[in-house]
């Protein structure tokens, strides 16, 4: 029987890993703030991707903040925590987020990932100095360049319902 090797909080990889993940909190914190002005209805409509078509695709860095959100939380969300369907009469395929919980609300606000931040959905109140496209254009690749050091292809993002499943 091998006995399971305790982590040296002194690791250099496990330092690394904290660095990079210090980097993509100080990009959040970024365009969180480019996104103040920004308000949302609440409607989850952003967080059914089958409704709106469009989905967030994530990073490796970036998922390896939702997976560090996951666990924070006590695990994925079980089926009876999960969101319920807002159109079931119509037999929509919502594809609703695996993060996304039975009362609308994120499981993992504080690691949602840039494509959750960024206020794309048509319901959101945009700001008369609304966020450029340059601006979130810059985002993304600082992003993709921590996740480009985080791992091999690492900024190649990847839908988000296939990185984290339901």
């Amino acid at each position: 029987m091998t006995k399971a090797r305790r982590q040296n909080p002194n690791d250099p990889e496990r330092e690394r890993l904290r660095g990079l993940l210090d980097e993509l909190a100080r990009v959040y914190r970024d365009v969180d703030a480019a996104y103040a002005g920004y308000r949302c209805p609440s409607s989850t409509e952003c967080c059914r991707f089958g409704v709106t078509g469009r989905e967030p695709y994530v990073t490796s860095i970036e998922l390896e903040a939702v997976n560090r959100g996951i666990a924070r939380r006590g695990g994925p969300l079980s089926a009876k925590r999960r969101a319920l369907p807002l159109f079931r009469e119509t037999h929509v395929d919502e594809r609703v987020c695996p993060l996304l919980d039975q009362h609308g609300h994120c499981s993992i606000y504080e690691a949602r990932p840039l494509g959750c931040r960024s206020f794309w959905c048509d319901r959101a109140e945009t700001p008369i100095d609304a966020v450029h496209r340059d601006t979130l254009a810059a985002f993304v690749r600082r992003i993709q360049e921590i996740a480009a050091r985080h791992e091999r292809d690492g900024e190649r993002g990847r839908p988000l319902t296939r990185a984290v499943p339901g």
